[in-house]
């Protein structure tokens, strides 16, 4: 299996070897072993749970720098909607945003007026009825990515348009090539990212072949530099043209309210959506017309690589789109844009990664050998052996990551 590049990654020195990252991880991709932890690559969704949880920061993500922009010669800023939320209401966005030429960027596209496209576009697919109910949204990757892990039969539910983001790139880019003439290689297009998983879904595209993206800065790491230079930042220009429902777009639930839907669920936290998507798994929810999920709690605005509290953001968005009221719904006019900006063009495929064996004779003898094992084993899940459950040691014993003397509890039995 190619190799999977992720945002979200260890640093071994700082961990003690807690297990707090163990019990918060949604797929299981995390063990304790010799007192630190490691991260299983291929079932990591870049959720950023571990990234929350870490009492010693030992987890992070991998970001780009402002430094990458001298590789480029004209460079393009995608803030993320949640950073409507960032700032306190003292300060406006739309300076905020002019802020970005005085950090070296040449032009600033507002991906709340993205979503303000995708909404209509969105709807028209929920209105077709060509996908299997509930569609379930693709704004999250985490979800996205979990759904080809461990829910490979709701594949077919994924509604295969592009992420605001994505979006975002390609109208920017295509804009500024016509204006300046530059290349593709020339213009470097840098999302100011509140996600570790938008950073994974830069590099490793689901849906399409590449990014139009070049690159993925974090909130955390600008935020400061424009709240210092605010008052010298000179507005230049009307960056912000979303509505507000585009800006709705950074909260759970404003995707479905962007779109003017009733017949939706909206639900945030990687648990309750794992409980959702179980539902619809059995054939539970067909009745349900939509289903918005995202692995923060809050939505967007909940992003680990935020800076301000998810529920402080999340209350300034509401207040910012309910100040736009002139301008709530959206004048974006999609006849504008077809499919090869809006949709993707490639297959979603599962990632078998809890497959036991490639070979099915094989893996049913695994299978076997792991509920032998896990008869044996006390059945508390009390994480001490470094795997989440007993039932992950049972599999990590068959596909030889473990011992079962690693099992503290048999080894206090067999001391008796």
């Amino acid at each position: 299996m190619k190799e999977y590049w992720h945002s979200v990654i260890l640093e071994e020195d700082f961990c003690n070897g807690c297990t707090y990252c163990l019990d918060r991880c949604p797929t299981q991709a995390i063990r304790v072993k010799n007192g630190k932890a490691r991260i299983i690559a291929e079932r990591c969704i870049d959720c950023g749970e571990c990234l929350k949880v870490c009492p010693y920061h030992a987890k992070g993500a991998l970001t780009d720098s402002l430094s990458m922009l001298s590789e480029y010669k004209y460079n393009i800023a995608l803030p993320a909607i949640s950073m409507y939320g960032q700032y306190d209401k003292k300060y406006d966005i739309n300076k905020i945003f002019n802020g970005f030429y005085n950090l070296g960027f040449d032009y600033v596209f507002d991906v709340a007026y993205a979503a303000d496209i995708i909404s209509k576009y969105q709807l028209n697919k929920i209105k077709s009825k060509t996908v299997n109910g509930p569609i379930i949204s693709t704004f999250c990757p985490a979800i996205t990515r979990l759904i080809q892990i461990r829910y490979p039969s709701l594949i077919d539910n994924i509604c295969k348009v592009e992420s605001p983001m994505e979006v975002a790139a390609r109208i920017a880019r295509k804009k500024v090539k016509e204006e300046t003439k530059l290349t593709d290689d020339e213009i470097g297009v840098f999302y100011i990212t509140q996600c570790p998983a938008k950073i994974t879904s830069i590099k490793n595209p689901i849906g399409i072949e590449k990014s139009n993206i070049s690159g993925a800065i974090s909130i955390e790491s600008v935020f400061t530099k424009l709240l210092r230079i605010y008052d010298d930042i000179e507005v230049k220009s009307q960056i912000r043209e979303s509505s507000g429902t585009g800006i709705e777009w950074a909260m759970v639930g404003g995707q479905s309210y962007a779109m003017g839907i009733d017949n939706y669920l909206a639900v945030d936290g990687i648990e309750e959506v794992i409980k959702v998507l179980d539902k619809i798994e059995m054939g539970k929810l067909k009745d349900v017309d939509f289903l918005e999920g995202y692995a923060c709690v809050t939505g967007c605005s909940g992003g680990p690589l935020n800076v301000e509290n998810p529920f402080i953001a999340k209350s300034r968005i509401r207040k910012i789109s309910n100040k736009l009221l002139e301008n709530r719904s959206s004048n974006a006019n999609i006849e504008n844009y077809d499919e090869n900006i809006l949709e993707w063009n490639k297959e979603i495929k599962p990632i078998p990664v809890l497959k036991l064996d490639n070979d099915f004779k094989k893996a049913i003898v695994k299978m076997g050998k792991i509920e032998e094992i896990y008869r044996i084993l006390p059945g508390i899940d009390c994480g001490a052996c470094g795997s989440p459950t007993c039932r992950a040691l049972a599999e990590d014993i068959v596909l030889g990551r473990s011992k079962l003397s690693e099992c503290v509890v048999l080894k206090r039995k067999e001391k008796k």
